[in-house]
């Protein structure tokens, strides 16, 4: 299964690294994005499975990032994953209280966890934590 993901992150260093990890790793990475606004656009025309959203996202808010890609009308909508260079109990509370499907700290991304979130396994080893059903 092709899994076509899109990073959204203001660190144009890690949007490099993570890209070039998740293609070794088999996840097609169809675009990056480094703004709220630039992520919608991209969302829109990209139609990713998978729309990676780092929480800490500069001037914008990456827990309204993934809300507003959520709210998208589209008959594919992505899975949005929260990810974050801090802990997962950091932000349990919030990330809880968005239509995102799952957090992922940056240290456990790959594509493994990336195909554990799309088949609805999770994606970290051990317990991972699933924020809803979705």
């Amino acid at each position: 299964m092709s899994v076509r993901c899109l990073i959204v992150d203001d660190n144009r260093d890690f949007l490099r690294v993570a890209s070039d990890l998740l293609e070794q790793d088999g996840i097609s990475v169809v675009g990056v994005a480094s703004t709220a606004a630039q992520a919608g656009q991209a969302c829109g025309e990209l139609q990713p499975d998978v729309v990676l959203v780092d929480i800490d996202l500069g001037e914008d808010s990456g827990l309204e990032v993934a809300r507003q890609l959520a709210g998208q009308v589209s008959p594919d909508k992505p899975r949005v994953v929260l990810i974050s260079a801090y802990s997962p109990d950091d932000f349990a509370e919030v990330a809880a209280d968005t239509p995102a499907v799952s957090f992922l700290p940056k240290s456990a991304l790959s594509g493994s966890a990336i195909l554990g979130i799309v088949a609805g396994t999770g994606g970290l080893p051990g317990d991972p934590p699933q924020l809803s059903s979705r």
